[in-house]
């Protein structure tokens, strides 16, 4: 994960996240029955072929900078799919030797010379004007520094925040970080939409269509 030296403050408390009906979310946990197959939780090491099904389905391949990428292996499946992916981390990583098609149930293996294009640099706003798409999974430290790269160079952005770790701004007592960062990003004019992924841990994002994008607009859902 990308890091910076801001506020690095454990204790500050905030209270529980917003429930999925608050956010306009399906509660698939008061779903009476019973799950199985494909609806069933899967692990988090799965989020990354998550995520990439979500982006396929809901944006047009771009110039997507993928930023805290570490290993790369979203990126990676970007790329395969037609995508122009770029990592930003400053801790650069190989990719893994294998992962799992979670549609086929294959498991795919990687060559030993396979990369993606890596930035190893702390992402910074200025960075933003070589991409179409804006990423932040988890990006420790970068989802303000994304909002406002996304606000000034045009770009689409999504985010599945977690904490306030290192971040240059947190929102003051009693508000929860998820929805104080949508504020921030409506206070740019973005159109925001929140999203679920079905892995466990923080499962939750949001993502927004900047009116002064330059390149294509996202697909409809």
């Amino acid at each position: 994960m990308t890091h910076h030296q801001h506020n690095t403050d454990w204790t500050h408390k905030y209270p529980k996240p917003p429930s999925l009906a608050e956010l306009g979310l399906e509660d698939r946990e008061q779903d009476p029955k019973r799950k199985s197959g494909a609806a069933l939780t899967k692990p988090k090491k799965f989020r990354f072929q998550l995520l990439h099904d979500w982006l396929t389905e809901t944006f047009e391949p771009c110039r997507v900078g993928d930023i805290g990428g570490a290993k790369g292996l979203l990126a990676h499946m970007l790329i395969r799919s037609g995508w122009e992916a770029t990592v930003i981390d400053p801790y650069p990583q190989t990719l893994p030797t294998k992962y799992k098609d979670l549609k086929t149930g294959k498991r795919i293996l990687l060559k030993d010379q396979e990369n993606v294009p890596n930035i190893p640099q702390a992402f910074q706003p200025e960075m933003a004007q070589d991409f179409d798409l804006l990423l932040g999974l988890h990006a420790h430290g970068c989802n303000l520094h994304i909002l406002n790269g996304a606000a000034k160079y045009g770009c689409h952005f999504v985010l599945m925040p977690c904490c306030v770790i290192d971040e240059p701004k947190t929102p003051p007592s009693g508000i929860h970080w998820l929805p104080w960062l949508v504020d921030q990003a409506k206070k740019n004019a973005f159109d925001t939409e929140f999203f679920k992924l079905n892995f466990k841990g923080q499962n939750i994002g949001f993502y927004g269509q900047n009116p002064n994008n330059r390149y294509q607009k996202p697909t409809a859902k």
